[in-house]
């Protein structure tokens, strides 16, 4: 068992190495630099290599890929172009967002789909099981940006019960704060309520017809006590497992719903960062969302280790 974890570890860092690689080369494919973005159309062609032998800019791909790659070897992400300070600093004032948002997300999603799955789970083919299955299905084949962009025409532009627009930096109280964050929460949490919601449904229906729930039942337990204190306790594991790899809709949909919302998180960072082309800022924050995904993956694979009780007993 402790063979197969260090195993997904190496493998995550392997893997790591290869998208930071990745990362590198299509942020230096980009048309213009940093340079030429603050310069604007009219510096000359003197001034604009000054300042890209300043930036750095004039070293080889070659040497660039080495300096970033060890920097970041030591935590060092570099310096970002645009307004000279360290890409740590600047990412920091933006992570705790982020982080605040997906947490929120989260909490959110998790206890919903739970509900919704073992409530469909115990009453299959009923019309909530339809209906939740229906429901599930939409918000899974429906992209996050129009899942986003519907929320704030209906709750927003046309009922006026939440703020468009999600800027944080002057709430004064909490729940000001869950006001103001209501919104990117609702549409960040809608399609992984879809997906964990049926996942858990699927996972549960599996147990349902085993003697052990039947037994459960015929000695006079409910329906709601066979599943919640019988069939969950021995699908706990695939279920986490399961929640695991759901939660990476949370990085692919967080990148749209900051936009669309102006969130101040790490997503709308990244997107500016593009526009003026400083590279070591768009790496930086390429690279955290790409570990955060790896992260969740591991942390699934590790789950559903620890859950199969061949390797427990190895």
């Amino acid at each position: 068992m402790i063979a197969l974890i260090l195993k997904r570890i190496v493998l995550g860092l392997l893997t790591l190495w290869l998208v930071a690689t990745l990362v590198f080369l299509v942020s230096g494919s980009l048309p213009g630099d940093a340079a030429a973005s603050l310069l604007g159309q009219d510096a000359t062609p003197e001034t604009l290599a000054a300042l890209r032998a300043k930036m750095g800019l004039d070293q080889s791909e070659l040497m660039r890929y080495l300096h970033w790659l060890g920097g970041i070897a030591h935590g060092d992400f570099g310096v970002s172009l645009v307004d000279g300070r360290p890409v740590t600093e600047v990412i920091s004032t933006r992570l705790g967002n982020s982080l605040l948002l997906a947490g929120l997300s989260t909490l959110v999603a998790i206890p919903v789909s739970l509900v919704l799955g073992i409530a469909s789970a115990m009453r299959p083919n009923s019309v909530f099981d339809r209906l939740t299955t229906f429901l599930s299905i939409i918000a899974l084949s429906t992209p996050s940006f129009l899942i986003a962009t519907v929320i704030v025409l209906v709750l927003s532009v046309w009922t006026g019960w939440f703020p468009a627009l999600s800027s944080i930096d002057r709430v004064t109280s909490f729940g000001r704060l869950l006001h103001t964050m209501a919104l990117p929460v609702i549409a960040l949490s809608l399609s992984v309520i879809g997906q964990m919601a049926r996942m858990t449904r699927a996972i549960l229906l599996q147990q349902m017809n085993e003697p052990y729930v039947e037994t459960a039942v015929l000695k006079g337990s409910t329906s709601l006590r066979a599943t919640v204190f019988h069939a969950l306790p021995n699908v706990a594991g695939p279920i986490v497992n399961a929640s695991a790899l759901s939660l990476n809709a949370l990085i692919s949909g967080v990148v749209f719903v900051e936009v669309i919302f102006a969130y101040p998180g790490l997503t709308k960072l990244m997107v500016d960062s593009v526009s003026n082309r400083d590279l070591p800022l768009m790496q930086a924050c390429a690279l955290i969302f790409c570990a955060g995904f790896l992260v969740l993956v591991l942390i699934a694979d590790v789950i559903a280790i620890l859950a199969n009780p061949k390797l427990r007993s190895a």
